[in-house]
């Protein structure tokens, strides 16, 4: 199974350029569920999750091209089947985002309960995308182990979600697209991504309002064509290098190509830690700081804190003087990694599943370790670029579902890190 080797304290410095959103680009492909039409997608990150992406589109008979790196092609072909292959459903979280679309299109589609990481498997329930479905006049029947969704039109009504969620929102707002009236969603996520899927739609044809507030309004059409859609850089990636750059504190490093008005709840944490950073249009510079500050922090949604970013803040926090409060309010096993960080000398106390203190500054020693999901396994390899001595990091195939050519890209900043196979 392959592993990062990193022998830490390597100085770093230079220039890191931010890859394609993967929470955007994981959407615009069940998106291209509801055109028969041609979609060019730009600027597509090169990761595991897209490519279990494409597959599950070859798997329905859509065709999928790629014209060169970052730029795919997608056209309907002919579709195959309304069931989702359990075997790509069971590998990401992501899938739940095809039955929407494939109900509009289709009126029927069976799946299994979607699968992904440790923070996605099983543990975060489908209540929202079923109840919701339903509402709009799907019926529901559970049988040996799948969800049958069936429908022969679905109708637009208001729906209010009882608890904010990026992925429900998404779905519903493809789904309304087709759908007989207007559909209202009420109590939504707000993510930059959701504004960019709406934008893209909206070019296609559709009609939505709103998206980006808690009240988008959706009215349905007849038809979608096809277009161009450039994702937008992934503001997780640039919150965790800019971590990445704070947490070394040994050198200047520009992150490129990235969109930092879409992560304001970190620079005013940065300005209160006491990092030296610098924002411009598209692009963050980080310089050493004299000192850095413990400071706590709670994760919300959208515009708040990201529950994305907490594991690498926590890192951070390993760097700072004084006591950090961190308060994990989204995912309930997220703080778990943090035992892996007191293996590598971090002073860390869990308070209980969704708080944990970091006293610090700590000496990081290098360890054996294994990556549990994507954002954990992202902030050991930050733990293992800033502790004395070698780290080896197990099951990267989690990190390398959401960061393209990690170890190449970090190596041009002077890290010592290797893919060992």
């Amino acid at each position: 199974m392959p592993k990062f080797i990193i022998n830490g304290r390597r100085p770093l410095k230079g220039e890191i350029n931010v890859s394609g959103s993967k929470n955007a680009a994981l959407k615009i492909f069940p998106a291209a569920i509801l055109t028969r039409e041609k979609i060019r997608v730009l600027n597509t990150p090169e990761i595991e999750d897209i490519s279990r992406a494409q597959e599950m589109l070859l798997a329905l008979g859509h065709e999928v091209k790629k014209i060169k790196p970052g730029v795919v092609d997608i056209k309907f072909n002919a579709q195959k089947c309304v069931a989702l292959p359990a075997e790509l459903v069971n590998k990401f979280r992501a899938s739940i985002m095809f039955v929407g679309p494939i109900l509009a299109t289709c009126g029927e589609v069976r799946f299994p309960h979607p699968g992904g990481c440790v923070i996605g498997a099983g543990t975060r329930p489908i209540d929202l995308f079923l109840d919701s479905f339903q509402k709009m006049g799907a019926k529901l029947e559970i049988k040996d182990g799948h969800y049958c969704l069936k429908a022969k039109k679905l109708k637009g009504v208001e729906i209010f979600f009882s608890k904010v969620s990026v992925t429900a929102t998404e779905s519903l707002i493809m789904t309304s697209c087709l759908a007989e009236g207007e559909t209202v969603l009420k109590n939504s996520a707000m993510e930059p991504e959701i504004s960019a899927l709406a934008d893209f739609l909206n070019s296609c044809g559709a009609k939505i309002e709103g998206a980006g507030t808690p009240t988008i309004k959706i009215k349905g059409v007849k038809k979608l064509s096809g277009g161009e859609y450039k994702i937008i850089p992934d503001r997780i990636e640039t919150g965790t290098f800019a971590m990445l750059a704070a947490a070394s504190n040994n050198g200047n490093i520009l992150i490129k190509n990235c969109e930092p008005k879409h992560l304001e709840a970190l620079w005013v944490l940065f300005d209160k830690i006491g990092v030296n950073v610098i924002l411009s249009k598209d692009s963050v510079s980080i310089k050493p700081a004299k000192k850095l500050s413990a400071c706590e922090v709670t994760t919300h949604e959208y515009p708040g804190f990201a529950t994305d970013l907490q594991s690498a803040y926590t890192v951070l926090m390993t760097q700072a003087y004084g006591l950090s409060l961190i308060h994990e309010t989204i995912y309930d096993r997220r703080l778990l990694f943090t035992d892996m960080l007191t293996q590598m000398g971090a002073n860390i106390i869990m308070a209980d599943p969704h708080r944990a203190i970091v006293n610090g500054p700590s000496k990081l020693h290098g360890r054996k370790l294994v990556s549990p999901d994507l954002r954990a396994g992202m902030a050991l390899i930050i733990a293992a670029l800033i502790a004395q001595g070698k780290t080896e990091i197990d099951n990267i195939y989690q990190i390398d579902r959401g960061y393209e050519k990690l170890e190449e890209r970090l190596k041009k900043l002077g890290a010592d890190i290797a893919r060992q196979n």
